[in-house]
């Protein structure tokens, strides 16, 4: 009896040493079960377990400390696949919606750079170099009529002060040989009422 009492106290003092051992070299070195990666966690196992034979005896709370770590690493890796994927699916919307919308305003920029390069005269179009085009042309037959109706205006112009001109030179003319022409009747006139005169004369 004294025996066993002597062989369980024994093993507490081992027991108690063991684990007294294993918190300092916790604090000494950091055990990666605790905050490390899955990858340095299985290192951890590998290298730490004891060899049997050709095999590994792992302690079985570091398997199941190993399985809850990484079934926690998997599901937040899960959780940030699925709001990454929902991040993704956003902003494949984004660029969807930029998309038409670009579309959209290049589609109105063509549509303002055709109305812009295209001028409308008399309901027709005509691109922007043709309406200059012919409009140079119009004001050039302006011109050019213009023109003409001046040289037509100074021509009839002085066509009509010389005609002006005869005119008053045949109205002189006629004025002085109506004068001559009175004259002549008033000189015939006095010649006759001298012969008239002449005559009462004789036969008194």
């Amino acid at each position: 009896m004294t025996s066993f009492k002597y062989l369980a106290t024994l093993a507490l003092v081992l027991s108690v040493f063991n684990i007294t051992v294993i918190n300092a070299q916790d604090a000494v070195e950091p055990n990666p079960l605790k905050n490390g990666s899955i990858k340095a966690q299985f290192e951890h196992v590998m290298n730490k377990s004891n060899r049997y034979k050709n095999n590994k005896v792992v302690k079985e709370h570091w398997l199941q400390t190993l399985k809850s770590n990484t079934l926690d690493s998997l599901k937040t890796l899960a959780t940030t696949i699925k709001s990454s994927n929902q991040q993704i699916e956003k902003q494949q919307n984004t660029i969807k919606k930029l998309e038409e919308s670009l579309s959209k305003i290049n589609t109105n920029l063509e549509t303002v750079t055709q109305e812009k390069d295209n001028m409308v005269f008399l309901g027709m179009a005509f691109s922007k170099q043709s309406y200059k085009t012919m409009m140079w042309a119009i004001v050039g037959v302006l011109v050019l009529l213009l023109g003409f109706f001046i040289f037509k205006f100074k021509n009839s112009n002085s066509v009509t002060v010389q005609s002006k001109k005869a005119l008053a030179d045949i109205e002189a003319e006629f004025e002085d040989h109506r004068r001559r022409a009175l004259e002549r009747e008033q000189k015939v006139m006095r010649k006759l009422q001298d012969e008239i005169n002449k005559q009462k004369k004789s036969n008194s």
